[in-house]
């Protein structure tokens, strides 16, 4: 049996040479690379690298899209018994030092003229890379840094190598073993340095063949990969469950060209974050805002009658012959049409993970014919722990265990995990590998759940946030910030928000708008305004977001356990939180304790008991500079509700 990734690569390529491995889009028009030429390319890259000094245990960063040759490079370097080591390619250069400097890297690979800019500005406090390969040559002909050179350079080099010794290849893939590291992941840093997560051959690919078994996999799968190599969802599906399955890969042109070319391929297994799935549906609905009387009627009553019967019908539930014919009518008029604009219309199983996914978003997907469904891990865990299965999809949860994982709840709510796919370590921090790996296998996972009747894990928030309200009406209750913050974004007009009141005595938030939609709701209400700040805090603006908060306060009324997290005071932010401002991590997570911090003003104003509050801060935009964006902000009161005892 195949073990490793290059084990499994040279597989594919001596059972099935000429079958589709990749594809990637240039210049409008889509390019096959298949197993055979995929493993001639390892091999050369491998040549190449052997001769630069690449060996057993060294780290190669990878700073780029997705692409092909960034593929093969990882494969050429696991060959060799290295470890591929994936950056996030929208990082500044000055978040790429750490990673580099604490994995002593020496090698890396660019994709293009952005990325190699950024290597060679951070040389000065990693002065230990000596070697950097770019993909795309276009705007380097006249760069001529020590160290530089083209993959084309690498691969010719290693063409020659590998022609005078044609047995060097096969021994060196031979060679690896399950046990040797097979990639390490640096993780976000929401609360301080990134962590190197460390796995194994093994408990990558362990974890890839248990979700595939799961979700019976095959070979004739397409994925779309469009998201970070550096986020392990992403590795996961579109690299270990690659190789594991022997699908085919297809890679967009760019990130302004996902949408297109996710609806030219037609993926049939699929996984996004849920803003992505948040994003396609607002497009769909502002779309359906501009339609004709007649189409925004027939699509209303469509829907209407696919959230009756749409999620039954995908649960294999019973449904009447009536209903039946009636949403077969509407799959020809609306559900289809609507799959195939998505480019949804394949689509055998979808995923979202990371974040929890708002019931009617959720039920909208499903409603229309779309098997989505959601999973819980980590990048400490290969991501699979929990997976839902076909006919139990809920919002609320996310799954039940996999192949060979087991659960535990500790006393405090946290969730532990026992499974083949956990890290070694983090790399050289032996004390916070102890923190989270118990010496009889358990990983703290940080996050506060239970199991539910049904044997499905339900996530409330990360252990550390959860706290309690202290003073006022809700003296004593439990508080959950990202319960809410994610309740508050399921609202297609709410795009983030922040949520303080642990140790406090009513809880506040600030709030990001989604200023595409609440952007076209203005328009079509001839609301004018001239930008984001001052959309922001339009009255009518503030009116919408109350309601939504309100209408989240009176679900929360009717939970026991979380009736004391609703919102009292909110206000809306003048500007989008961004991670190249440091107040999101590059997988979009919001960095609660800097934000409080760099707004401090406003978090005193909102529990001052204040009406509005003048703000100004910093901002870096695209091209490095820097500038200020200010603003008086108005800060709202927000209708609360007693709880809702439960019936006896």
């Amino acid at each position: 049996m195949q073990t490793t990734f290059p084990q499994l690569l040279m597989h594919h390529a001596t059972q099935r040479p000429h079958a589709a491995a990749m594809r990637e889009k240039e210049y409008g028009i889509w390019q096959t690379l298949t197993w055979g030429e995929l493993a001639t390319m390892v091999e050369q890259l491998a040549g190449g690298l052997h001769l630069a000094g690449l060996g057993k245990g060294d780290h190669l960063v990878v700073v780029g899209a997705n692409r092909p040759r960034l593929y093969a490079t990882m494969l050429a370097v696991q060959a060799l018994g290295g470890i591929p080591v994936p950056l996030y390619q929208d990082a500044a250069a000055a978040e790429c030092v750490y990673p580099l400097v604490n994995a002593e890297v020496r090698f890396a690979l660019a994709e293009d003229q952005e990325q190699v800019d950024k290597l060679l500005e951070v040389q000065v406090d990693a002065p230990q890379l000596t070697h950097i390969y770019y993909d795309d040559p276009r705007g380097l002909r006249n760069y001529d840094a020590p160290g530089l050179s083209s993959m084309d350079q690498l691969q010719e080099s290693g063409a020659h190598y590998v022609a005078a010794h044609p047995h060097f290849f096969r021994d060196a893939v031979a060679a690896t073993k399950p046990s040797d590291v097979g990639a390490m992941f640096f993780t976000s840093g929401t609360t301080g340095k990134p962590k190197g997560v460390v796995h194994t051959h093994d408990s990558l690919l362990n974890r890839a063949r248990a979700g595939a078994e799961f979700d019976h996999l095959t070979s004739d799968e397409e994925v779309l990969a469009y998201m970070p190599v550096a986020w392990i969802g992403q590795n996961i599906f579109s690299y270990s469950q690659w190789l594991s399955c022997g699908y085919v890969v297809n890679c967009p042109e760019s990130a302004a060209t996902a949408t297109i070319d996710l609806k030219e391929i037609g993926p049939t297994y699929y996984f996004a974050p849920p803003r992505v799935f948040e994003g396609l549906l607002t497009s769909v609905m502002i779309r359906m805002e501009d339609a004709s009387a007649i189409k925004r009627k027939m699509f209303s009553a469509c829907m209407a009658l696919a959230k009756r019967v749409g999620p039954n019908l995908m649960d294999g539930k019973p449904v009447g012959l009536l209903d039946r014919a009636l949403y077969a009518l509407g799959n020809v008029l609306v559900y289809g049409p609507l799959r195939n604009n998505l480019g949804f219309s394949r689509v055998r199983v979808a995923y979202t993970a990371g974040e929890a996914i708002g019931p009617d978003l959720f039920s909208f997907y499903r409603s229309i014919g779309i098997n989505l469904k959601q999973l819980y891990g980590s990048t400490e865990t290969a991501v699979f722990v929990c997976l839902q299965p076909d006919h139990e999809a809920r919002a609320d949860t996310v799954g039940v265990p996999c192949e060979g994982v087991e659960i535990k709840v500790a006393d405090n709510g946290e969730i532990l995990v026992k499974s083949p796919g956990l890290l070694r370590e983090y790399y050289k921090n032996p004390e916070a590998t102890a923190e989270v790996l118990t010496a009889d296998g358990w990983y703290h996972t940080s996050d506060a759940g239970f199991i539910d009747a049904h044997g499905h894990l339900k996530i409330i928030d990360r252990v550390k946030d959860v706290g309690r309200v202290q003073g006022g009406a809700f003296d004593g209750a439990l508080f959950a910030p990202k319960y809410v913050e994610n309740k508050l974004k399921f609202f297609p007009q709410i795009k983030e928000v922040v949520a303080y009141g642990d140790g406090r005595d009513q809880v506040c938030v600030l709030i990001n708008i989604d200023f595409d939609a609440v952007g076209n709701w203005a328009e079509r209400r001839n609301l004018p305004y001239a930008g984001y700040t001052d959309l922001a805090q339009k009255n009518e603006v503030y009116q919408l977001i109350k309601e939504c908060v309100e209408q989240v306060n009176a679900d929360l009324s009717a939970d026991t356990l979380l009736a004391g997290s609703q919102v009292s005071r909110f206000l809306v932010l003048h500007k989008e939180l961004d991670a190249d401002d440091g107040e999101l991590t590059r997988t979009n997570k919001v960095r609660r304790g800097f934000i409080a911090e760099k707004y401090q003003p406003l978090v005193d104003a909102l529990y001052e008991g204040k009406h509005q509050q003048y703000i100004e801060t910093q901002v870096k935009f695209e091209d490095g500079r820097t500038g200020s964006v200010s603003a008086t902000l108005r800060i709202e009161d927000a209708k609360t509700f007693a709880p809702v005892k439960a019936a006896a």
